[in-house]
């Protein structure tokens, strides 16, 4: 069995199309096709549906790609070790996140780059939380920053990292009393612009709003944090928002950041990685800059 015969197989699950996987593993249509040809040989079971065109992997070859792409990491990741004994740290850093902890990854990335002048960072931003554990799951992603709980849902390595709190976004003239602080009750009595109903960080608003016996109809939602905020700048909205998010814009001119309160919620974000051991090179180096960080002081240094 040829680990390119398994690069082979992945590229066509990630595709589903013959000539797209083929492209994207640099080799003609017929050499693609002739190595997963000779892979099935060798395991004695058939991988692929064939058919005038891609008609899918049969159950057996839905398996072999979950082993395929479990080795080929660990290929990956003992070719990377290797090259830190040589020369130090290198390769690409593929990190995952979802829309309300990007400000944490920008603090987490800095950290890394900081130690790592040799390696490099892609970061995947605005993931749904099950995109992320899929992602993982199949080593798409060396990393991500996302929920806690749908981490350890589904056996990952999670790292904590801070506290994810609320607060209530407005528009704010020079006229208007504002409160100290706003009850979720309050705050859905206003027009609001939420996220979207599919993101997990909308689903824990909603749990909070029915927790206390009222239910929302935002008249516009989102898949973005920084949506939100121009929605609310247009003066028609008000939201709820991360506090991490006031560390990138603070509050902006004209609008006002308000607690919620009754109750005070808050939802744990971490750094999750493949549940795999050891943990990859690059893996680790990351790991080691969360802990040197401090993303959560940071985080809590924004305007009250």
């Amino acid at each position: 069995m040829l680990l390119r015969q398994l690069e082979y197989l992945v590229a066509l699950a990630r595709a589903r199309h013959f000539a797209q996987a083929a492209q994207a593993c640099y080799v003609s249509q017929p050499a693609l096709s002739e190595g997963i040809r000779k892979l099935e040989e060798e395991l004695g079971i058939p991988l692929v549906q064939r058919g005038r065109r891609f008609d899918g992997l049969t159950p057996e070859g839905e398996r072999v790609v979950l082993w395929a792409q479990r080795i080929l990491a660990d290929r990956d990741a003992l070719q990377g070790e290797i090259q830190a004994l040589r020369s130090g740290l290198s390769g690409r850093l593929r990190i995952g996140t979802v829309p309300t902890a990007t400000t944490a990854v920008a603090l987490l990335t800095q950290r890394f780059c900081a130690s790592n002048p040799l390696a490099t960072v892609q970061v995947f931003a605005d993931l749904r939380a099950e995109d992320i554990v899929n992602r993982l799951r199949s080593y798409e992603l060396d990393a991500a920053v996302t929920y806690h709980s749908s981490a350890v849902a589904h056996g990952l390595k999670v790292v904590p990292l801070y506290q994810e709190r609320y607060v209530f976004l407005t528009q704010w003239l020079a006229t208007d009393t504002v409160p100290a602080e706003v009850t979720w009750e309050e705050a859905a009595q206003y027009p609001l612009c939420l996220l979207h109903p599919m993101m997990q960080g909308r689903q824990v608003l909603d749990a909070v709003f029915e927790s206390v016996g009222v239910s929302v109809a935002p008249r516009v939602e989102t898949d973005s944090i920084a949506s939100l905020f121009a929605q609310v700048r247009s003066g028609q909205w008000a939201s709820i928002v991360p506090h991490a998010w006031l560390h990138v814009f603070g509050v902006p001119t004209g609008m006002r950041a308000v607690r919620l309160v009754r109750p005070v919620r808050t939802e744990r974000i971490g750094l999750v990685l493949p549940a795999r051991e050891p943990v990859s090179v690059i893996g680790q180096a990351l790991v080691d800059a969360a802990e040197r960080a401090g993303i959560a002081a940071a985080l809590d240094e924004v305007p009250e």
